[in-house]
């Protein structure tokens, strides 16, 4: 039975997206089954993986709202074992036509909950908001990853989500455990960035991910090239460091 984890933010530019991407492809590269699920209008998940988001027939919109079964809609990537439901700008107004949907909280858990039994994972990449699409995502999970940076307003902002979890928790998916809080865009050589890094550590103590995902050139640039840096870039940090946190991740996973 797979996992599935979303990867959520409300604040934006935390490194969600390239988390998931590169996550995903680290897992896939140690021969596991993972789709990404990608639950963000601007469909970055989907083009970073060399998707054609405007030429798609089907996406998660289409499952959302007209009940179009997944498989029909995910797209296998060039990686052994590594799927993507991709998104499409028609999710812009995927919330407001779910607004008459019966118990629309949970549309995208019956969705993915039959596919626990084909991936291993299940990433889904939220959106930068804690709207009823992030609250989807949030009760068909069985945890979620929270990225972000080392920065006053990225700490401001986690109390909001803090709460929304809890709230999902108490009132939707009782299940919903916090995977982690991960270290996103992390620059050794920045005084503050220190500071901030041994906050969150004081904060949240074994939530944080050991591993931190780097500031580096090389994920940029693989992300513009439609690939994950693993293919990218194999020896750069930012393949590295991804490639320690899906390591983490499975380790985390056999302790439970």
């Amino acid at each position: 039975m797979g996992k599935i984890i979303a990867l959520a933010n409300q604040k934006g530019g935390v490194g969600k997206t390239t988390t998931t991407i590169n996550l995903a492809a680290s897992l896939a590269a140690l021969e596991r089954n993972v789709l990404i699920v990608d639950a963000d209008p601007q469909a970055n998940a989907s083009s970073g993986f060399g998707i054609d988001v405007k030429s798609l027939k089907n996406s998660i919109y289409e499952c959302l709202i007209n009940g179009f079964e997944p498989l029909d809609a995910i797209v296998h990537s060039e990686m052994e074992g590594l799927d993507i439901l991709p998104s499409h700008i028609d999710l812009v107004g995927a919330e407001i036509e779910m607004l008459n949907i019966e118990k629309r909280e949970y549309v995208l858990r019956n969705l993915l909950l039959p596919l626990k039994e084909k991936y291993d994972y299940i990433l889904i990449d939220c959106s930068p908001s804690l709207g009823l699409i992030t609250v989807n995502a949030l009760t068909a999970s069985d945890s979620v990853i929270i990225p972000f940076q080392c920065e006053y307003f990225a700490l401001e902002g986690i109390s909001k989500l803090l709460n929304t979890i809890k709230i999902i928790k108490s009132k939707l998916n009782p299940a919903l455990e916090i995977e982690g809080f991960l270290i996103t865009m992390y620059d050794a050589r920045l005084r503050v960035a220190n500071q901030y890094y041994e906050e969150i550590k004081r904060l949240f103590q074994d939530l944080v991910f050991t591993t931190v995902i780097q500031r580096n050139i090389k994920l940029v640039e693989a992300a513009g090239s439609g690939k994950p840096a693993i293919l990218y870039e194999v020896d750069s940090k930012g393949a590295i460091n991804h490639m320690q946190l899906a390591k983490e991740l499975m380790e985390k996973s056999l302790k439970k």
